[in-house]
């Protein structure tokens, strides 16, 4: 037999609808509950001026349900002891049928409270939030979202349930999951907003010259601050819920000096990180001098610092010595200064000095990245005629200083080879002395 689809949706509908009308019917039923609630107070509260002999109804709560407020009297309790069915007590708890009516309501409006707020958020703010230029309020918006509902509907549950009369120790337990659950939902908050700060500090890092060691720090940063606002909301808690923590303090201190003195060397090292990344002295890529290692930085953690050395090992210095130790950037220097001592034959006539002379400087002004350049027959060594060249080159890629020198002592070769000047090497004359 076919079955009819039109039907079938019809049927769905009336015990489940969709998602929109199901808010929208929960909306109405909630401003419907508001409405009667409120119109009877008002009624209720009128009667009160007029009745003389109406019995009071006192209800008393202890823990945190006077600092929601003092249920006592109000109009919707007043009105709902005025009916006599309300009025009597079940044979369980011995409690007036109206605090299971009036409960019933907190609890229906908990529900309603804790969706309306949701919806708000998750939808007419989240609207408005669309609109603007930063993304922050979406964030913020998106965290609030959660911790907001929970606790709206914690209260409003906490408000129902301490209409009746429980026995102390029962009033105690409610007020303090009353105190636990808006811990947790503030801790979550916390832990949400340190997401969201790191999470922005990191885009920004993500454009930085240290990006990559800022990307090994992110971890060890996200961690600390995770673990810092977890037992601050532990600690705090426990003092709301009435624990002595001086004596839990002081175990955590206790503890963690045992820690440190057993882990001084990790704890050392991870400071040295941090200095690294704060003071910055050294970037991943820079060719450094420390500790009679030279080579590029190639990796930050947060136990030590990996320099690739010209030979092409792997050196890993730990991040204490690091902070400690004299650091030579090579990569950081605005220019290179270079010197020279070329010699040359003694038997080379003066004239043909003062030519080398020249010809080097005609050499090495003709580099665009040559300055400050200074040329000087300065000095007889033993085997050779000393001339000393010092320049200034502009530039820090020290392949590029490889290749530019290169070029330069090709060219000074080839000339002086031009002019018959002959480079000095060590020579000994032998004396024999005949008998």
């Amino acid at each position: 037999m076919a079955t009819n689809p039109v039907g079938v949706r019809a049927q769905c509908f009336l015990f489940w609808p969709p998602m929109k009308w199901r808010f929208e019917w929960l909306y109405r039923a909630g401003l419907a509950l508001l409405f009667v609630g409120a119109f009877w107070s008002v009624w209720s509260s009128a009667q009160e001026t007029t009745a003389t002999n109406t019995p009071s109804v006192t209800v008393t709560n202890g823990g945190l349900s006077g600092a929601l407020g003092n249920l006592e009297k109000n109009a919707l309790t007043f009105a709902l002891d005025k009916i006599a069915f309300l009025r009597k007590q079940d044979p369980f708890l011995h409690e007036p049928f109206w605090k299971y009516l009036a409960s019933l309501i907190y609890i229906v409006l908990a529900f309603y409270v804790s969706k309306v707020l949701d919806y708000i958020i998750g939808v007419w703010l989240k609207r408005w939030a669309a609109k603007t230029d930063t993304k922050y309020d979406d964030l913020v918006l998106e965290l609030l979202r959660g911790p907001v509902k929970v606790v709206a509907f914690v209260v409003f549950l906490h408000i129902g349930l301490a209409m009746f009369d429980w026995p102390v120790k029962t009033q105690l337990y409610l007020s303090k999951a009353l105190i636990i659950v808006v811990a947790c939902s503030i801790t979550y908050v916390a832990l949400k907003v340190v997401d969201m700060l790191l999470g922005i500090w990191r885009e920004r890092q993500a454009h930085a010259e240290d990006k990559l060691f800022a990307a090994q720090l992110f971890p060890l940063v996200r961690k600390v601050a995770k673990v810092g606002v977890v037992i601050s909301g532990i600690v705090l808690t426990a003092d709301n819920l009435g624990v002595k923590i001086t004596s839990l303090l002081a175990g955590l201190s206790v503890g963690g000096l045992a820690l440190g003195l057993a882990a001084q060397d990790t704890v050392a090292n991870l400071f040295g990180a941090v200095a690294i990344f704060l003071d910055k002295p050294f970037r991943i890529g820079d060719m450094v001098k420390v500790e009679g290692v030279q080579g590029n930085i190639e990796q930050i953690g947060l136990r030590s610092t990996r320099i690739r050395n010209l030979d092409g090992h792997l050196v890993a210095i730990p991040n204490k010595t690091m902070g400690n130790t004299i650091i030579t950037n090579i990569t950081r220097r605005p220019a290179i200064r270079t010197e020279m001592n070329i010699g040359i034959t003694y038997d080379t006539p003066t004239e043909k000095v003062k030519r080398a002379t020249e010809i080097l400087g005609e050499i090495f002004r003709a580099d665009p990245k040559t300055r400050d350049l200074i040329i000087s027959f300065n000095k007889f060594n033993d085997s050779a005629l000393n001339i000393f060249v010092v320049h200034i080159w502009d530039g820090t890629e020290a392949k590029e200083h490889f290749a530019s020198m290169q070029a330069l002592n090709l060219k000074i070769k080839e000339r002086f080879d031009a002019e018959k000047i002959e480079f000095a090497f060590p020579t000994h004359t032998v004396h024999v002395k005949q008998a």
